[in-house]
């Protein structure tokens, strides 16, 4: 009698776990990015406003520009939002992607140490003073990860006429790493680095480094959004991540961008044409 209670009570337990709803998983997209959008704080201070008011939650993979485009490549991610505006062109021309929108800019410094080996300190002129870098052999730590960063530094040696691969393990060191570990490396080595203004700005272990090169055309960096295309990869979420490029493009997302600060100063810069914007502006 108690064996068949107990059974009785387990079919019954079983059953009402067969029959309980199943709990609907809150909708989400991935995006493939870089780490500089990530590391200075910028997808913390928008990703929340962009759920609140959709519900869908943003699963960031910060890589470097190059290894996001192949990851969006391979089908791993719903929105690519990167800064190499020529890469994304080819990853838009080869059918990786649906259509490109500028989003958002800022620029790159050269930091240095205080001691300026090189002494270029005070500069507008990038690719001049790499030129000048390389004279001194002064140390410089390239991320060398083909991220957006390392694609606008080696366009920089090239305009300065100077080969790094004959200078790699010399002066010149590659660090196959981020924004953020080679700042690391450059601040331990007393070494030059060529970083976005933003992962500067959130960077802790200044050390004696400081900016010395700004201001020069050349170092500009545009970023752009990408929906990965859902006819080679049907998994794409279509209408999640067009939600998405939607609202960074609208004048809400576009002024969030605006408001981005890191101790008081505006880190990026809204550039995203559509016509919400273009109204409201």
């Amino acid at each position: 009698m108690r064996n068949t209670l107990l059974a009785g009570l387990a079919v019954a337990i079983a059953m009402t776990g067969a029959l309980a709803p199943a709990r609907a998983e809150k909708p989400f997209i991935v995006v493939q990015s870089t780490t500089s959008t990530e590391n200075s704080g910028l997808f913390k201070h928008l990703l929340p406003m962009f759920t609140a008011k959709t519900g869908i939650d943003v699963r960031v993979v910060a890589v470097g520009t190059g290894q996001a485009i192949k990851n969006a490549e391979n089908g791993d991610g719903d929105v690519l939002l990167v800064h190499a505006k020529k890469a994304e062109e080819e990853f838009v021309a080869k059918g990786g992607g649906v259509k490109r929108f500028d989003v958002m800019y800022n620029d790159f410094v050269i930091v240095g140490p205080k001691a300026d080996a090189a002494k270029i300190d005070g500069s507008k002129d990038a690719a001049g003073s790499l030129k000048k870098i390389a004279e001194a052999k002064a140390p410089f730590a390239s991320r060398g990860d083909d991220s957006g960063t390392h694609k606008a530094e080696l366009k920089l040696w090239e305009a300065a006429g100077v080969d790094v691969k004959a200078a790699g393990g010399d002066w010149y060191r590659s660090t196959g790493s981020g924004m953020g570990a080679t700042l690391n490396t450059g601040a331990g080595m007393g070494a030059y680095v060529l970083t976005d203004r933003a992962s500067w700005s959130a960077f802790k272990n200044k050390a004696d480094m400081k900016i010395v090169v700004e201001g020069d055309k050349k170092l500009f960096n545009q970023y752009g959004v990408i929906l990965v295309n859902p006819e080679k990869h049907k998994h794409v979420k279509v209408k999640e991540g067009q939600m998405f490029i939607d609202w960074l493009l609208s004048a809400e997302g576009q002024n969030a961008i605006r408001a981005f600060q890191i101790e008081g100063e505006q880190q990026f810069f809204p550039n995203g044409q559509t016509a919400e914007l273009k109204k409201a502006g």
